[in-house]
This record gives structure tokens, C-alpha cells and sequence, in this order.
């Protein structure tokens, strides 16, 4: 199972949780972003710019707008309850609660943060190997299964049994 020690506190979420979660919030900004690049493209469009960084800018505005709404979603989100809306849903949450909001803001532009870079070419490549690097070290990190971006808000995300 998940390893934990007796009395170290609440187990630690599988990293199948985890995933679910943030696969919940990454369908609803997904949304977000598809609107937000059909408004921006539309609105390069009528200005008449549509080709403007070989028609890439709507698409590199949007991503960085969709991924700083997300960070800043996530980070108000653990400021306030200690989880987001997919946490929720699969019943895990924040240890230990009450972070001051910087450190959540920390935690929160590692992971969320790096969505912001995806519109970038061959930046968007490495933001995307960042974001599966972030994931495979939940998976290696046993027993407490942390990734970066929690180590540097010493966080970590927990079963929520109440």
C-alpha cells in the first residue's frame, strides 16, 4: 500500500489520485483555453495580423494565459481550502494546511506554471518534459510520493478522510 509509518499523519495520495485530479482540472481549462484562443485568434484576425510570428502569437497568448489562469487558480485554491476543485472530487488535499500564500504560490507555478511556456516553439517541448519529469518523480518518491513542487513548499498531498 502506501508505506506510511504509524503516526506520521494522514497516508499519502496514490498517484493515480493525483492524476485524476489534475486530469479533472486540465479538461475544464482546456476548455478555457480553446476559448481563449478562438477570441485571440479572432481578434488578430480583425486586426489584420493573423500571420504575425508565422500565425503562432493567438496560440503562444492563449497557453499563457490559460496556464496563468490556471496557476493562479491552483494557488488561490490551496490558499483558501487546501485543495482544488479535482482534489476535491477524489478526496485528497494539501498537507500540512494553513501555508502561507507565498509558498503555495511557490508550489503552484512549478507545476501549473509550466503550461504557461507550451505556446512557445521548442520551448513547449521542454515545458512538456518538465511537466512528465514532475509527474515521474511523484511516482519514484516512496513512501511519501512528493514531486518537486511540493519539496520546494514542503507540501504534500494526503488522503482526505474527513
Amino acid at each position: 500500500m502506501s508505506g506510511t509509518p504509524s503516526g506520521a499523519g494522514p497516508a499519502p495520495a496514490e498517484w493515480w489520485e493525483r492524476l485524476a485530479a489534475r486530469g479533472v482540472e486540465v479538461l475544464a481549462f482546456g476548455v478555457f483555453y480553446y476559448i481563449l484562443f478562438i477570441a485571440l485568434w479572432g481578434l488578430f484576425r480583425t486586426v489584420g495580423a493573423p500571420d504575425v510570428f508565422g500565425g503562432r502569437l493567438p496560440g503562444a497568448l492563449a497557453w499563457f494565459g490559460a496556464g496563468l489562469g490556471y496557476a493562479l487558480y491552483d494557488w488561490a485554491a490551496l490558499s483558501r481550502a487546501g485543495r482544488t476543485f479535482g482534489k476535491a472530487i477524489m478526496r485528497i488535499r494539501v498537507a500540512p494546511e494553513g501555508l502561507p500564500p507565498r509558498t503555495l504560490l511557490k508550489r503552484s507555478l512549478v507545476y501549473p506554471g509550466a503550461i504557461m511556456l507550451m505556446g512557445i516553439p521548442v520551448v513547449n517541448l521542454l515545458a512538456g518534459m518538465l511537466v512528465f519529469a514532475l509527474g515521474l518523480a511523484i511516482l519514484i518518491d516512496k513512501p511519501l510520493q512528493r514531486g518537486p513542487h511540493d519539496r520546494l513548499a514542503g507540501t504534500r498531498v494526503v488522503k482526505d478522510l474527513r
